[in-house]
């Protein structure tokens, strides 16, 4: 029983000690790095860089090299983008967890932002779906730039006649996660009963106008002053909830979509229908687990009684994202922008985005 003993004490202390390793280098941010010479023959372009983790502050206006596209690229002149919470989680590299994907000590990819929307330059020799001067929208890495590169067949769509370059740009992350948390994680049908727990959110007026546009019966969660602006995009119901707890309600839903967190698995399943779903979108910030917490309780819940309940990660397809460009050119969907910030600005837009008070969305603008 002692060499037992001994054994099983070994294998605690080694774990507890390779945990403490794991984490420390995770936790660990390195100096930001000087910008690297630019040859004298380059074209440049400006764009938002970032050399290290940590606040809005390491977000630097820069000339970098004008990218080139290979021949199954379109290049991009960006006209406007847009801010999602995914930036300042780059940006800060945290939950640590990402930088084993991201980098450890600092960033792998320097370049920020995803939504943009703007004109087509250039494209390859094999580009057939897009040419010069046509109108496009989607996701990039890199998007808080003059130009960008995207392949023809990846996040990329044409912008209708009607619709602006800025309620365009934001309609990539917010719009898509919105669409596939509702139709392919929610199972919505026509009729049902949807709860939007973040209803004035990015991701959340995306979700009440689709949800709608999808036949749903909406009920948005939001606070006071949000309250007509939620009603106005479609909300048949709205709970203010700094008045009133949802979960306490004793009405039912058949999908409730959650941006926020703030309430345990257990007070959802309260006004969840027998075989009601749950899909997590958001959840709260943390420099470890944060986001992390509600999937891992979600995945062991979700077991153990009827409903079903889990998160998502949304997918740039291009399908989606024509299927979101229907919708704003027939008015069904109408983007919600908050503010507008000049590129030069962006750390500011960042900042505005990490307080969690943003009425839809946050567009950087580069005419």
């Amino acid at each position: 029983m002692k060499l037992r003993y001994k054994i099983t004490s070994g294998i605690l202390v080694f774990l507890g000690l390779a945990v403490a390793a794991l984490a420390l280098v995770l936790s660990h941010s390195s100096a930001c790095e000087e910008a690297p010479e630019i040859t004298g023959d380059a074209v440049t372009m400006k764009a938002i860089v970032y050399r290290c983790y940590g606040s809005p502050d390491v977000l630097k206006v820069e000339d970098i090299e004008k990218p080139t596209p290979a021949d199954d690229q379109v290049l991009v002149r960006v006209v406007a983008a847009s801010v999602n919470p995914l930036d300042w989680h780059y940006m800060r590299g945290s939950p640590y967890i990402m930088r084993l994907g991201t980098g450890l000590g600092a960033p792998t990819e320097t370049r920020l932002g995803v939504d943009y929307a703007g004109t087509v330059e250039a494209v390859g020799k094999n580009v057939r779906q897009f040419k010069p001067g046509d109108n496009v929208f989607g996701g990039q890495t890199g998007a808080f730039a003059e130009y960008i590169t995207v392949r023809e067949g990846g996040a990329i769509a044409m912008i209708p006649a009607n619709v602006s370059f800025e309620q365009a740009a934001s309609a990539g992350i917010a719009g898509v996660t919105a669409l596939q948390a509702l139709r392919d994680h929610g199972n919505l049908k026509s009729g049902q009963k949807v709860l939007i727990n973040g209803a004035s959110g990015g991701v959340g007026t995306f979700a009440v106008q689709i949800a709608k546009a999808l036949g749903a019966e909406v009920t948005g969660v939001c606070s006071t002053r949000n309250i007509l602006m939620v009603r106005f995009i479609g909300a048949d119901h709205v709970i203010d909830y700094t008045q009133e707890d949802y979960t306490e309600s004793g009405d039912q839903y058949d999908l409730i979509i959650d941006m926020v967190g703030n309430h345990s698995l257990l007070s959802n399943r309260q006004v969840l229908s027998p075989d009601g779903i749950f899909v997590m979108v958001g959840g709260p910030k943390g420099n470890w687990l944060g986001p992390l917490i509600g999937p891992i309780k979600a995945f062991l819940l979700s077991p153990m009684v009827d409903q079903d309940f889990g998160m998502m990660l949304a997918e740039f397809r291009q399908d989606d994202l024509a299927f979101l460009a229907d919708l704003m050119q027939s008015g069904k969907l109408t983007p919600v922008i908050d503010k507008h910030y000049p590129l030069s600005e962006a750390p500011a837009a960042i900042r505005y985005s990490e307080e969690g008070h943003a009425r839809g969305k946050i567009i950087i603008d580069l005419r």
